[in-house]
């Protein structure tokens, strides 16, 4: 029993994770010859915590070596060290200790991806894009499991690419799936996840609307606040069955609010209104500009 949970709390470290042999060794590279990953989706941000990584290496230097590949003649791309080489800059630095090893893209991505992914900090959006480039990655080479699970410790013969995916990152399949489905939304409301403003799951859900319908519904939770789970469940039940307008998204938010009576307030947005109206009329004014000339048309309608 004790060997077996020593197994499962054997901890990999940054070097294990990344497949770096003893064999390698660090050498200090100039920071202006090294490019970012294209496509990094995990964010630097200049917060508190980058400040305390900063004074660090003010005093102790980068006690950790960045992973890079060679691009060119003395050019470089970076693997797994973004935080580190931002810092360094930031603490003055013009040269970063590196490993330089040679990696196909499909390599670079999946070490990447494995270098970053237990971080506690990371956001859905982080996640989402995380799992996708690698998930992509593992595809392109065919299903094949060796690159993956060989610097991972795993035996994951016969495993499908997604399998793969969480199991490295120590989540379940649908998990990974989840998180990958927030990345078919657009970018405003996958920043309201991020703000916690809209649940994963919530986000999940709005995913599958069509990204026209999903700015519409941007600016509805934006002006009035968030919507439940059951509104988004009956917005595609509606898109399943008939086209969708933005009148028809508000009228049936509107409606569907808990405790509301049906009603047809809001079915055109103040937004779209204002181009048929001078600048300096108020609310009131274009309102009793449409009652008339709802009137007018209601009494052409009972002459006809």
């Amino acid at each position: 029993m004790a060997s077996k949970m020593s197994e499962r709390l054997n901890f990999k470290s940054v070097e294990e994770l990344l497949g770096v042999v003893n064999e390698e060794a660090a050498m200090d590279i100039e920071i202006y010859k090294i490019s970012g990953f294209k496509g990094h989706p995990f964010k630097v941000v200049d917060d508190e915590k980058m400040q305390e990584l900063v004074e660090s290496i003010k005093v102790n230097g980068v006690l950790s070596p960045v992973l890079i590949r060679p691009t060119g003649m003395d050019t470089y791309e970076m693997i797994s060290g973004h935080r580190r080489l931002h810092a360094a800059q930031l603490a003055g630095l013009t040269a970063i200790p590196s490993i330089i090893r040679e990696m196909t893209d499909d390599e670079a991505v999946i070490a990447m991806v494995d270098a970053n992914i237990q971080r506690e900090e990371l956001l859905p959006s982080e996640k989402g894009y995380a799992f996708k480039m690698k998930l992509e990655a593992i595809k392109h080479q065919g299903e094949r499991a060796d690159l993956t699970c060989a610097q991972n410790g795993h035996k994951c013969d016969g495993m499908k690419s997604r399998d793969i995916v969480a199991e490295s990152a120590g989540v379940s399949k649908n998990q990974v799936s989840r998180y990958i489905r927030l990345t078919e939304l657009i970018p405003e409301l996958l920043e309201y996840v991020d703000l916690k403003r809209i649940p994963v799951t919530s986000g999940v859900e709005i995913s599958y609307l069509d990204q026209e319908i999903q700015k519409w519904l941007f600016e509805y939770i934006r002006d009035n606040g968030l919507v439940k789970p059951k509104q988004i469940a009956l917005l595609r039940e509606v898109c399943k069955t008939g086209i969708m307008t933005e009148g028809k998204l508000i009228a049936i938010l509107n409606d569907s609010q808990p405790g509301r009576t049906p009603s047809t307030k809001n079915l055109i947005s103040e937004k779209k209104l204002r181009k048929y109206f001078p600048a300096d009329y108020t609310e009131e004014d274009m309102r009793s500009v449409i009652v008339e000339l709802l009137e007018q048309w209601s009494q052409g309608k009972e002459s006809e």
